[in-house]
């Protein structure tokens, strides 16, 4: 065990030998192992955007099997999907890399203002499948959040005690906010904040902009000095906002984007003091080669970033 990985699991010393045994597995898996730095794939996009605007781009990717070979061929530290990805390829590629079960979504056949996404998988689901950890979706900002965050806090509860990591998408949206709300640099660290308070292990929020949505916030963050010019330095501000980086805190690949967008957005988390990426589209949208090139490229950024 490295001293960086001893350092990361003693944050958490509430939760029991089986929690903190997925999560050194996570740590220690894959192109990154033993960095405490993660680049994870997520596939869950077929389910919340649909069939077409998913794997069209890549046809390759309809087959559930080949999300499975593209993280280990790329070393990625985990592979996480909803419930039918995840069976559809458990058996044949069981202990090969760690899982997480996305244990809720939304489609997007209907939009309203304010999204809730339903439950669709289970803890016992997770053991069943072999799976080293849930993931849980919670939009601060919608008139729905307060069920979000107690649907959690249950299915964290049941988790934790099952020896599950809990890895939380905390993704501001709703009528609570602007458009341009959603991604705000205080908006994204109280989202952070929120996931940590719920419990999380690992939290996934998007980058951080430098629009500024709450007045309260931006007198506090003015009073105080808070830089907010360069993504680097939002993001610093938000790993603040998860316990002083106390919590491991991933940014959102988000949009399909060209690899030197995607090569800079990760210096500048890295930089920022991010403990790395979960990267979809910008990663299974891409032909196999590309993906897995472009993946070591960002795995080498959050590598040389990594504290010694």
């Amino acid at each position: 065990m490295t001293d960086r990985v001893r350092e990361i699991l003693s944050w958490y010393a509430s939760d029991n030998p089986g929690t903190r045994a997925n999560l050194y597995r996570m740590l220690n898996h894959g192109r990154l192992a033993g960095t405490g730095k993660m680049v994870m794939l997520p596939v869950d996009q077929g389910f919340e955007h649909g069939p077409a605007r998913s794997f069209a781009p890549n046809p390759a990717g309809y087959d559930p099997r080949y999300h499975f070979q593209l993280a280990m061929d790329a070393g990625c530290n985990a592979y996480a999907a909803p419930l039918g990805f995840i069976e559809a390829g458990a058996a044949e590629f069981a202990g090969q890399i760690p899982l997480i079960l996305k244990a809720n979504n939304s489609d997007s056949l209907y939009s309203g203002p304010d999204p809730i996404p339903a439950v669709t998988a289970s803890v016992e689901d997770a053991l069943r499948l072999g799976c080293g950890a849930i993931g849980f979706t919670i939009y601060p900002g919608s008139a729905h959040r307060n069920e979000m965050y107690e649907e959690l806090r249950e299915l964290a509860l049941e988790a934790k005690a099952a020896g599950l990591v809990v890895v939380v998408w905390s993704y501001p949206r709703g009528s609570g906010l602007s458009k341009q709300g959603e991604s705000a640099i205080d908006v994204c660290a109280y989202a952070a904040q929120i996931a940590a308070q719920l419990g999380a292990h690992i939290i996934k929020i998007k980058a951080p902009s430098a629009h500024v949505e709450l007045d309260a916030a931006r007198k506090a963050m003015e009073k105080a000095g808070v830089k907010t010019d360069t993504l680097a330095e939002r993001v610093a501000h938000v790993i603040q906002g998860a316990f002083n980086g106390r919590r491991i805190v991933i940014f959102s690949g988000g949009e399909a984007k060209g690899a030197e967008e995607v090569l800079e957005e990760n210096k500048q988390t890295a930089l920022g003091g991010g403990f790395g990426t979960i990267m979809g589209r910008n990663s299974f949208q891409r032909p196999h080669d590309d993906a897995v090139e472009l993946l070591h490229k960002v795995m080498d950024i959050h590598k040389s970033t990594w504290p010694k």
